[in-house]
């Protein structure tokens, strides 16, 4: 039997490695396109960064909410019936005029810088006054939240100097109760002319301003709008009974209770002499 040539077989040998290098590269191909598909549902911690990033890129941004816009002054000063009815048509005897808003060219915006942000809330002004020079009055309602007199107290300098008072004494004003109202008030000094007192104070949805010369006039007029009641005091602590005798007591007991002569020597003065 003659055998294979030598150069026959290695080429045997060859295809054989050559098929079976083939179907290896085919089962490789298979894999890697398996592990390339991403099942349903595969948490995206799983995920190549490139899709997680493709993915974000893709959802809506969050809206943002709508900053609330701050209170500007108001510069028109529609008629404003309620408010003017509350002040009165006279004070002590003395007539009251109230002009209407479209006589003055004044509106909340004008008052407005004299009490700050709680100014910029004014949105109706309604002037008012007692002839000769007796008693100006400056009502304003507000818009949004009720503020309390005492929040009054950062714009009392300004608020003064809206109606002329330069005063010459930073601590002029102070808080009291004036019948049955509260409010700040500043008294004359050297900046002011005799007898001039000027009171500002808030009330539900109005804040008050007004200087006036004659007291009886001043306190009428105070009494006849609304107010701020003043705080109710605290009630005061029951005393305690004590569970042992008082001083006074002991001291009758003792034979000891005035600096009598019966008492220095030490003999009861209510025992029989």
């Amino acid at each position: 039997m003659i055998g294979v040539p030598m150069s026959t077989l290695r080429l045997a040998l060859l295809r054989r490695a050559t098929a079976g290098l083939a179907a290896l590269c085919a089962v490789s191909l298979v894999m890697a396109a398996c592990a390339s598909t991403v099942p349903t549902g595969t948490p995206s911690s799983q995920l190549p960064t490139s899709a997680v990033t493709s993915a974000s890129a893709t959802q809506p941004p969050l809206p943002t909410p709508p900053a609330t816009p701050s209170p500007t002054p108001s510069f028109t000063n529609p008629p404003d019936a309620a408010l003017e009815a509350l002040i009165p048509s006279s004070a002590a005897g003395a007539k009251v005029v109230k002009p209407a808003s479209s006589e003055y060219g004044m509106t909340p915006g004008d008052v407005a810088p004299a009490y700050g942000d709680i100014g910029s809330r004014f949105r109706s002004l309604v002037i008012a006054y007692i002839e000769p020079r007796k008693l100006s009055l400056y009502a304003m309602r507000l818009e949004g939240d009720r503020v309390m007199t005492a929040q009054l107290r950062p714009y009392l300098a300004s608020a003064g100097q809206y109606v002329g008072i330069h005063g010459l004494h930073p601590e002029a004003w102070a808080l009291k109760t004036i019948g049955d109202h509260i409010a700040w008030v500043r008294p004359e000094d050297n900046a002011t002319a005799t007898a001039t007192m000027i009171y500002t104070w808030a009330a539900d949805e109005y804040v008050f301003l007004m200087i006036g010369t004659d007291d009886r006039i001043n306190r009428a007029m105070l009494a006849a709008l609304p107010g701020e009641a003043p705080p109710k005091p605290s009630p005061s602590p029951s005393p305690k009974p004590s569970s042992s005798p008082g001083a006074s007591g002991s001291a009758r007991a003792s034979g000891f209770l005035f600096l009598t002569p019966e008492v220095v020597i030490g003999r009861n003065p209510d025992a029989p002499v």
